[in-house]
C-alpha cells in the first residue's frame, strides 16, 4: 500500500495561513523583547571590561587593584549574590506553584541578600575614597569606578523592580502580567551574576597579581 502523498492531496483548509495562526502568545514576545535587553547590556558591559583591561595598568603613580582590594570582603559580596541567586531561582519554583507565602519569603531573601551586597560595595567604595583612591586620582581608577559601579546600579534597580513586583503580587496575585514581570526579573537577576563572576574574575582576581 502506498502511503506517500503529495501537497496536492492535502485539503488547503486544513493548512493554517500565517495570518490565521495570528500574532504570536504575548509570554513569547515579551521574553524575546527582554532578551534583546539583556543582549544590549551585556553589550554595554563588554565595552566597560574592554575599557578597563586596557586601563588596569594606567595608575599614574597612584594605587594599584593589588593594594586596594580586599579579598575577603570582596568574598562575601560574592557569597550573598550568588547566594541570592539560587533564592531568586526558589522564588521563580514558588511563583510556578502559586505559593504566594513561598514567594514573599524567597523573594525576601533575595533582597535583603542583594541589599547586603550593595553595602559591602558602597563601603568598599567609600573605604577606597577615603585613602584617596577616588574615581580621578588615574584612568585605572576611573575604570574600575565605572565598571563596578555600573554593577552595583544594575543591582540597586533590581531591587526596586523587586520590591515594586511584590507590592503587586500582594494586590493582584499570580495574574499573567505580573508572573510575565517577575520571571524577567528572574532573568535579569541572573544576568547580573553571570557579570559579577567575570568582574570579580577579572577585576578582583587577575587585579591583585603584581
Amino acid at each position: 500500500m502506498n502511503i506517500a502523498v503529495t501537497i496536492d492531496d492535502v485539503r488547503k483548509e486544513t493548512l493554517a495561513s500565517a495570518s490565521e495562526a495570528g500574532p504570536a502568545p504575548k509570554r513569547i514576545v515579551v521574553a524575546y523583547g527582554f532578551w534583546i535587553f539583556l543582549l544590549s547590556d551585556i553589550v554595554m558591559f563588554a565595552a566597560l571590561f574592554a575599557a578597563y583591561a586596557v586601563l588596569v595598568r594606567a595608575t599614574a603613580g597612584g594605587p594599584t587593584g593589588a593594594q586596594l582590594f580586599s579579598q575577603s570582603s570582596v568574598a562575601i559580596e560574592t557569597a550573598c549574590l550568588l547566594v541570592s541567586s539560587f533564592t531568586c531561582g526558589l522564588m521563580t519554583l514558588s511563583i510556578n506553584s502559586r505559593s504566594r507565602t513561598a514567594t514573599y519569603f524567597f523573594a525576601l531573601v533575595t533582597f535583603v541578600l542583594g541589599a547586603a551586597f550593595l553595602a559591602l560595595e558602597i563601603r568598599e567604595f567609600a573605604d577606597m575614597i577615603a585613602r584617596g583612591a577616588a574615581p580621578q586620582r588615574s584612568a585605572f581608577l576611573s575604570a574600575f569606578f565605572t565598571l563596578v559601579g555600573c554593577h552595583g546600579l544594575h543591582v540597586s534597580a533590581g531591587l526596586i523592580w523587586l520590591a515594586v513586583m511584590m507590592a503587586q503580587v500582594a494586590v493582584r496575585g499570580f495574574r499573567a502580567s505580573v508572573e510575565r514581570r517577575l520571571l524577567c526579573f528572574a532573568l535579569f537577576w541572573h544576568a547580573l551574576d553571570i557579570v559579577w563572576v567575570w568582574l570579580f574574575t577579572v577585576v578582583y582576581l587577575m587585579g591583585v597579581r603584581p
